[in-house]
């Protein structure tokens, strides 16, 4: 299993690191630290001045990333890497996909509040074009000693078979607990039966939550709640989270097969996340049963 870091010389380069080093204690994985640079490579160059721009451009990188490894554990293996392409983006992505990546990292925007998520243009893009997982880091995040347990945000629509086995495979590896989420937001208009309209809600997911419960069996203790708020960002402010957890979710329904979209509602769960979140790939129904299983984080 390879974790694919994209890395800039800065903090949010370091937050990246620390997150794939978490992740990747006490699993089988490798990291790969990737420094995107524009095209061409140095010898894909069309004249000499352009070549040597190019190498100094190359050597700086490979200075940067060698300094890079030194923040990666002794007991995780890591290599880096210079990749060119057209945007960082396109980088991460081909870098991932020629090494069978299960997973790219990348960290919040440059100007991203502590501990919260401001998403940039290479997350963006990453969130509407990677066909493996991405994992968010949130500014100033800090390697904890270990991964201490997963939530997911499960729902009913398509897709959600695909998460839950995601997720309960991630904590199982790890032998952390799962906690399965629910998410209400009570945002009614004037015309709804609030106390109808809440009561359904509850039911409807403590029904959803009681079926995924019931799937995972003994492959990881598992527990379930429903958080409420008057909108989605006020229920998972309302949630209470452990240092070194890690929260996973899907994509939107409107994601195409094996692709990433991140839609309204999980744009708002990223904005209050004071946590690392990792972004599963949506799988058609009919093809889960097949593809889940190649995902992993």
């Amino acid at each position: 299993m390879q974790y694919i870091i994209g890395y800039a010389p800065n903090q949010h380069g370091e937050d990246a690191i620390a997150l794939a080093s978490a992740l990747a204690s006490t699993q089988d994985a490798e990291l790969r630290i990737v420094h995107v640079l524009g095209k061409p490579a140095p010898a894909d160059a069309a004249f000499l001045e352009e070549r040597a721009v190019q190498e100094t451009r190359a050597g700086w990188a490979g200075e940067q990333l060698s300094e890079a490894l030194l923040l990666v554990p002794d007991d995780v293996p890591a290599t880096a890497d210079v990749v060119y392409a057209d945007s960082v983006a396109e980088g991460l992505i081909d870098a991932a996909r020629d090494a069978d990546a299960a997973l790219i990292i990348v960290s919040a925007a440059r100007n991203g509040p502590l501990k919260r998520f401001t998403i940039g243009s290479v997350a963006s893009a990453l969130l509407h074009a990677s066909s493996v997982p991405v994992a968010l880091v949130p500014s100033g995040y800090e390697r904890p000693s270990r991964i201490t347990r997963m939530t997911a945000a499960i729902g009913s629509r398509e897709g959600a078979r695909t998460l839950l086995d995601v997720a309960v495979e991630a904590a199982a590896r790890r032998r952390v607990a799962l906690r399965l989420v629910s998410l209400i937001a009570l945002d009614f208009d004037e015309a709804t039966d609030e106390e109808f309209a809440l009561k359904a809600a509850r039911t409807h997911a403590r029904t959803v939550l009681d079926d995924a419960v019931a799937s995972v069996g003994t492959r990881t203790e598992v527990t379930a709640t429903v958080a409420e708020g008057s909108t989605v960002e006020q229920a998972v402010e309302g949630l209470p989270f452990n240092e070194g957890e890690i929260a996973i979710i899907g994509s939107s329904r409107l994601a195409e097969h094996r692709r990433i979209f991140m839609g309204n509602t999980a744009n708002k769960l990223l904005r209050a996340l004071p946590i690392p979140l990792i972004v599963v790939p949506r799988v058609l129904d009919d093809e889960a049963a097949s593809e889940s299983a190649s995902l992993s984080v």
